[in-house]
């Protein structure tokens, strides 16, 4: 014998299911089809993308590090409230890392889609090994955010 569900359990059902809709987590880059949030170009290198996912589950897409860097400089009260800054594994593409993790080169043999020649990496180790074979310098998010602040790029 079937039961009649009541309105409780339809709303329940239909709570549950926007409840899941909404869950605040890292979307794939969509690579070739979205621009970057914050220059407009089409997001297309999976070495370089990133990635702002803020607190309601909205998911905000960048072609490279320097991009999101920007865009947490000038939007702060989205950068401050966000569940997610990631990066791009130049090593493993598609691969995305927390910026606070994440290891920069800023090399001109590692040329990035806006010129900041800012490459991601998940390990120091990778860092260094990039570093001997293509010269440059060794950065964490925070320098990251000053070089894009004031303008740096290696010569």
């Amino acid at each position: 014998m079937l039961h009649k569900p009541t309105l409780s359990t339809l709303s329940l059902l239909l709570l549950l299911i926007g409840a899941t809709g909404c869950s605040v987590e890292p979307k794939p880059v969509p690579y070739g089809e979205a621009n970057c949030t914050h220059c407009q170009m089409t997001v297309s290198d999976n070495r370089y993308g990133a990635e702002l996912v803020n607190d309601k589950g909205k998911a905000f897409f960048f072609d490279a590090a320097e991009c999101l860097a920007a865009y947490t400089i000038e939007q702060p009260e989205t950068s401050d409230k966000a569940a997610y800054l990631l990066v791009s594994d130049f090593t493993n593409p598609n691969t995305l890392i927390e910026v606070e993790q994440a290891h920069f080169l800023q090399s001109t043999e590692l040329p990035s889609p806006m010129g900041m020649f800012l490459t991601a990496v998940a390990d120091e180790a990778t860092a260094k090994k990039l570093q001997q074979e293509y010269g440059g310098r060794l950065l964490d998010w925070g320098e990251v955010k000053e070089a894009v602040r004031n303008n740096e790029r290696p010569k």
